[in-house]
């Protein structure tokens, strides 16, 4: 009877292991925005797998990950690299999930065809030091113009700074993020529109690369220690971004239900954002040759230096 009871108990205890351990939901971070909008039928559908950390700011989340708090997180691109460097490696990329979102806008201007009608011209941005910078700077000295000298970048603090000084002015040229875009369309009106995609111009350039904003990262400790949890929540990622991408309506209803973004802009700007799901080799492909073009610009951006091939997950 004993030897029953034992082997019963033990039974229990196996099937009563969650794929995340000690039977703990797992916690899984995000900032609003893009970052976490492909995300949004995973949380609603996993709501006893998975508990949402959604904030507003990078430096928010970032403790939480290093205190161990947060196991899967969805950050921008630069972040995690830099994560894994203050960390000696203690970060692993699951997957991009999001590609280029930024988006050069004119208002009452109607003078932006090309990249090349930017020469002598003022442009209004937020995300100086960190990739919106250093993707504007990239396509545009590919492309022949000195950032330097040929543009004047005037840089503001918040996107709504920037959609002030456009409806102060009356006139100006922009560069704003998704859903930003969407955001100062709707306030400003039928004189703004967006001329220029950063994406397609990367996309022009051909060069092996993928113009990469976020990606999902994990602590490589939780990683390791629950394999199968991982590859869980890779596939409902993937399922969970075609669905976004496939039910815009309603996956915009819980991006405002998940205190994501408003559900009327979330509606008009998933289109936009780019939201995928790339793993494995594509995966560290794509975000390489980014973080390599990063580098060049800036090596602190990614935390002083390119990650190691264990940086990218089942890589060595």
């Amino acid at each position: 009877m004993k030897k029953l009871i034992s082997v019963l108990l033990l039974l229990c205890f196996f099937a009563a292991l969650p794929v995340c351990a000690q039977g703990e939901a797992i916690q899984v971070g995000a900032l609003t925005g893009p970052t976490a909008m492909g995300m949004v039928r995973l949380l609603e559908d996993g709501k006893d797998t998975y508990e949402p950390t959604i904030l507003g700011a990078a430096d928010e989340l970032v403790p939480l990950i290093l205190q161990g708090q947060v196991d899967i997180a969805s950050v921008p691109a630069n972040l995690a690299a830099t994560l894994y460097n203050k960390t000696q490696g203690g970060i692993t990329v699951l997957a991009v999930n999001v590609l280029g979102v930024l988006y050069i806008g004119e208002y009452n201007t109607e003078n932006l065809q090309s990249l090349a009608d930017l020469k002598g011209q003022t442009i209004y941005a937020t995300g100086k030091g960190s990739t919106p910078e250093y993707f504007l700077r990239y396509v545009l000295s590919q492309n022949g113009i000195d950032p330097d000298k040929d543009v004047t970048v005037e840089w503001k603090s918040e996107p709504s700074e920037v959609v002030a000084l456009l409806n102060a002015e009356q006139k100006g040229i922009a560069m704003l993020p998704q859903p930003y875009v969407t955001a100062a369309a709707a306030q400003l009106g039928e004189g703004f529109r967006v001329a220029l995609s950063l994406s397609d111009e990367w996309a022009n350039l051909d060069n092996g690369t993928l113009c990469t904003t976020a990606v999902v990262m994990a602590r490589k400790e939780f990683a390791e220690q629950n394999p199968e949890a991982v590859e869980q929540f890779l596939a409902e990622l993937e399922a969970s971004v075609a669905w976004v991408n496939e039910n815009v309506e309603d996956a915009a209803q819980l991006c405002g239900d998940y205190g994501i973004i408003k559900a009327p802009v979330a509606q008009k700007a998933i289109p936009q954002c780019n939201l995928v799901c790339i793993t494995g080799a594509d995966m560290q492909q794509a975000l390489s040759g980014c973080l390599n073009v990063i580098f060049e610009e800036n090596p602190k951006a990614v935390g002083g230096a390119l990650p190691e091939s264990d940086f990218y997950y089942g890589g060595e």
